[in-house]
């Protein structure tokens, strides 16, 4: 649900929404009169902001003539004047009428990052198992933060709900060893576990007919599918492009669209399917 990102301020709701509500987000207090000028055309732009940034931070409107006490308790000397607070106490501001660029400038300061919160989002879909879009958002985060360890740790973990688990490897890899806390040991065990134990035995007994066959086209199909039914995405596309650089046509086309069906269940954004289209594509062309 979205949070509120406009209110009045008064006596019963100052204490709840200028200096608790500051602890949960940043609060901007925007102090004003009927008779301000400045005022007037400052309050469209603020409230426009608070609008785009849909809950991000709380514009708390103050009628300086209204709430004498309140304007008096936070020093107002002048209007507009508009504070930002932050976990009780005013972090920034300034007096008189400014430019948008000036103010997002300001807010910046104070608010998450574009990859912070789709960090969030990722860690909350997470908890709700919904893994393939806790994944989405969290390469997000992993891309627009360079490697923030948190969220590697997270995009890690979605990764091995979904068994990708070379992959989910792979970031853990690019977490230096300052960053290795309790959660990171979690998601390494975790993992551990799930390579131990995810393979079925019908899995494990094709696998050691491939080693002895490895010229075996359609044992390496078989195996295949049974490799994307037991959630080993990645190695199920691995053993198709290697059949389909022997034979594109292999089994009358079969071997062409399992590959692509294991594609299409990925998304196209996903980036193993993005790979491994790459060297599909190579093939054709």
């Amino acid at each position: 649900m979205t949070e509120e990102c406009i209110v009045d301020i008064d006596q019963n709701n100052a204490q709840a929404q200028l200096i608790d509500e500051s602890f949960k987000r940043p609060v901007m207090i925007d102090f004003w009169a009927e008779w301000c000028g400045p005022c007037k055309s400052l309050m469209p732009l603020l409230e426009s902001l608070a609008n785009e940034y849909a809950g991000q931070f709380l514009l708390a409107k103050v009628n300086a003539d209204d709430q004498q006490m309140i304007a008096a308790q936070f020093g107002v000397r002048s209007l507009p004047t508009v504070m930002i607070m932050k976990e009780g106490q005013p972090v920034d501001g300034f007096a008189g009428a400014q430019t948008e660029a000036a103010i997002r400038e300001i807010l910046d300061k104070y608010l998450p990052k574009a990859w912070e919160l789709a960090l969030a989002e990722a860690q909350a879909l997470l908890e709700e198992e919904n893994f393939t879009e806790a994944m989405e958002k969290a390469q997000q985060a992993v891309s627009e933060s360079s490697n923030n360890p948190q969220a590697l740790k997270v995009l890690a973990d979605t990764l091995v709900e979904l068994n990708r688990l070379d992959d989910a490897q792979s970031y853990l890899d690019k977490i230096t060893l300052v960053d290795q806390e309790e959660y990171f040991v979690q998601i390494q065990a975790k993992l551990n576990l799930r390579r131990e134990s995810a393979k079925s035995p019908e899995l494990s007994a094709l696998e050691e007919e491939m080693r002895a066959q490895p010229d075996n086209l359609s044992l390496h199909l078989t195996a295949a599918v049974q490799y994307h039914d037991n959630g080993f995405t990645q190695e199920a596309l691995e053993l198709l492009i290697k059949v389909l650089r022997k034979d594109l046509d292999f089994n009358e086309g079969e071997a062409k669209k399992t590959f692509l069906d294991v594609i299409a269940s990925l998304g196209k954004a996903d980036p193993l399917a993005v790979k491994y289209q790459r060297q599909f594509y190579t093939l054709l062309y």
